[in-house]
């Protein structure tokens, strides 16, 4: 086992990497920017390093003062949370040339599923169904016009090495289509230095449905209860839960045995994430795979008791996994309401500010609250704008709404705009409560309701 592991992100999960590695008496070094150097991982770490300036580029994007520091502390391993630099497929590899563990899977791994296109072409091979689209890159508009006619209208132009939203194009007919290709195409290149797209037909009425996978090195291989992430804003997940309430046994079994399968095939290792649509007869079609940990991990741990970081760490240091699938059972149901600094009256514009009081509710089981303020930390402009999950797990799924409506009506974050008010108003909603929601809820129905309500 690793006796020092540098943790090379910021905020609540760096909080929350931490924990676990202390808890497995493992020393851990933290790095921080020069507006970080307040922050709570930074206290809790046994060592710290600054790693560069305020902006990502120049700190927790700074492969080089990264290494430097791991290298400077005596780390053995690296923990890259998710966002930066967990599914760079380079830094990986300069982990490797210096002689660090990362902590997480290989790089040809992350270079094979961080491509959508080369995904899609990978899952295919392996008997994974996909969306219907284009099977490779798509290199003109000619070619999108070509594949869309043959799918059927709406289509969604995607970027091969994209996230976050960016180089995305809805397209309705043929009339847009050039358009929509150059526009997502040049928006691309501009954020991902990669302009390669691809094309999937747009699956409307759907739920947004993931699988999380833990591999070992050896093969061994346990996946957790599927999540619900189909309450979005902006592509970007609000609310999540586990299990989802209109998946059968049979059909959980099913969606393991094929994110296995899928795992088994490109010979994964670590944890990882398989992500579905699932049409209204509860047909499943893979979107992409994500090889790192999630923000919403932690429901997949509440409704199983197994900390994925711990496992995270002992796969990394060639241990085998603790657990086999029959140790999986899902106990009860979770729900995480993402709390942002942001203003949601004003199209949830990020908000930056110190925090000059703070109460995170506690009591009772089957709650938890992952974040990293305190009172009087500043929130800084530069980074992600979440600032802490709230987490309930409940018997049943009624008992975990009440719990999380309960947090969140008890917590108090003064000083910096968040979107509590807005989070307690969705989970209050006939249509969160019933379940039904689908990808296309929150912004076509909750969201208008809610402006009209709040004007």
């Amino acid at each position: 086992m690793f006796k020092k592991v540098l943790v090379a992100n910021r905020g609540e999960i760096a909080v929350r990497i931490i924990r676990s590695l202390k808890e497995l008496g493992i020393k851990s070094v933290a790095i921080y920017s020069e507006a970080d150097r307040e922050s709570l991982h930074v206290q809790l770490a046994d060592e710290a390093v600054c790693v560069g300036p305020n902006r990502a580029q120049d700190s927790y994007l700074n492969m080089q003062n990264i290494l430097s520091a791991a290298v400077g502390t005596g780390a053995e391993a690296i923990h890259p949370g998710y966002g930066f630099l967990s599914e760079n497929s380079r830094f990986v590899e300069m982990c490797e040339d210096c002689g660090i563990k990362f902590i997480g899977p290989k790089s040809k791994t992350i270079d094979l599923m961080g491509n959508k296109a080369h995904a899609r072409q990978q899952m295919q091979a392996s008997g994974v169904p996909v969306i219907p689209g284009s099977e490779g890159f798509v290199t003109d508009a000619t070619m999108a016009r070509e594949i869309a006619d043959k799918v059927g209208y709406p289509v969604l132009l995607k970027a091969a090495a994209g996230g976050g939203g960016k180089g995305i194009r809805r397209v309705s007919d043929q009339q847009e289509i050039e358009k929509a290709f150059n526009e997502a195409r040049q928006e691309a290149q501009n954020a991902f230095g990669d302009g390669r797209m691809y094309l999937e037909k747009i699956m409307e009425n759907v739920k947004h449905i993931e699988v999380q996978i833990l591999r070992d090195q050896s093969g061994r291989a346990i996946y957790f209860p599927e999540r619900d992430c189909s309450l979005q804003r902006g592509k970007q997940k609000v609310i999540e839960e586990s299990p989802c309430e209109f998946i059968t046994l049979a059909q959980r079994k099913y969606l393991g045995k094929i994110a296995l399968k899928a795992a088994a095939a490109i010979d994964y290792v670590n944890t990882g994430t398989l992500e579905f649509l699932m049409d209204r007869q509860h047909h499943f079609y893979f979107m992409e795979m994500n090889t790192r940990i999630q923000v919403e991990h932690t429901v997949s741990e509440m409704v199983t008791g197994i900390d994925i970081v711990k496992e995270q760490v002992k796969i990394a240091a060639g241990e085998p996994l603790d657990y086999q699938q029959t140790d999986v059972v899902c106990r009860g149901h979770a729900i995480e309401c993402r709390i942002n600094a942001e203003d949601p009256q004003q199209n949830f514009l990020p908000a930056v500010g110190a925090v000059n009081y703070l109460y995170f509710p506690v009591g009772n089981l089957g709650m938890r609250i992952d974040s990293a303020l305190y009172a009087g930390i500043k929130i800084p402009p530069y980074y992600d704008s979440m600032i802490a999950k709230v987490i309930a797990l409940g018997e049943s799924r009624i008992s975990a709404v009440r719990k999380i409506k309960r947090l969140l009506s008890e917590m108090i974050i003064n000083g910096v705009q968040t979107n509590q008010d807005f989070q307690q108003a969705l989970i209050n909603d006939p249509g969160f409560i019933n379940g039904k929601f689908t990808t296309e809820y929150l912004e076509k129905v909750f969201l208008p309701k809610w402006k009209k309500e709040e004007a």
